[in-house]
């Protein structure tokens, strides 16, 4: 490791990085931002699907982070500020001192990503998640859970956007994926390789708690609001999380836990 001192915000080796809460890499160059260490750690390790490109820290950070910055390839450049031109070339307060640069894996077929799955799995699928607080979490709540690969159709908001990444606690950096699907065409794919699709919507007459999952199983998740489309609901099979005091759903970063967990359980108990 060779810390490369920044004494400047308007370095050009570190303009990738600049005024990042007025604008995101995502899209440009298949690049994204990455922020903290906890997600540093993630694009450090073996697991990690996507490659480091460069890394900007704290001074006060350096020592702490020997361990995870020992670990990148010697030709990732590991830019090191003070503070107070951190904050500069960030466009607001950086109270966690570490950024990173990163290259966002190739793409996967949808069918190929499936095909890699064992017999007994578990998928997430999204139609029209635009938030990225929700996509974060519900990439977070897949790994946690050990789901196999998510799916998102073209409606999603890109998983790889700064905050996404945060919330995620990294695991959009690990988790397989295809994104930008037709959605109708998405859970034709799934049937087609044997999973039944399951439509999460608080309409559904069965309970989720009641459900005995397949062996390959899909959890099909929808904005909040709107929810899922009436004909998508009906290509699959509705389930429902019950709930008191007159509530009509959950937030869909929290049903995905709720399903995944149900789900996931059920299938170790079924052997």
């Amino acid at each position: 490791m060779s810390p490369i001192p920044v004494l400047d915000p308007d370095d050009p080796r570190i303009a990738a990085f600049r005024d990042m809460k007025e604008r995101d890499l995502t899209g440009r160059q298949g690049l994204f931002v990455a922020e903290g260490e906890v997600v540093l750690r993630v694009l450090a390790s073996e697991a990690s699907r996507c490659a480091p490109v460069s890394v900007l820290i704290a001074e006060k950070r350096l020592d702490g982070l020997k361990g995870v910055l020992d670990r990148l390839p010697a030709d990732v450049p590991i830019h090191v500020a003070p503070q107070a031109v951190l904050n500069a070339v960030a466009g607001f307060d950086l109270h966690r001192g570490i950024l990173a640069l990163g290259r966002k894996p190739d793409a996967v077929e949808p069918d190929v990503l499936l095909d890699r799955l064992p017999e007994r799995a578990v998928v997430v699928a999204a139609c029209g998640i635009g938030n990225h607080d929700n996509m974060g979490g519900l990439f977070r709540n897949a790994a946690a859970f050990g789901a196999g690969a998510v799916l998102l159709d073209r409606t999603c908001c890109d998983p790889f956007y700064r905050k996404a990444i945060r919330v995620s606690v990294g695991a959009v950096l690990r988790t397989p994926m295809a994104a930008g699907l037709d959605a109708g065409a998405m859970i034709e794919l799934l049937a087609g390789r044997g999973f039944e699709v399951l439509a999460l919507t608080p309409a559904a007459d069965q309970a989720l708690a009641e459900l005995k999952p397949a062996r390959r199983t899909a959890i099909l998740l929808g904005s909040e609001g709107p929810g899922l489309p009436e004909d998508i609901i009906a290509r699959c099979r509705p389930v429902g999380v019950r709930m008191a005091g007159g509530f009509d759903s959950l937030n869909v970063a929290a049903t995905s836990a709720v399903a995944l967990h149900h789900v996931t359980t059920a299938q170790l108990a079924q052997g």
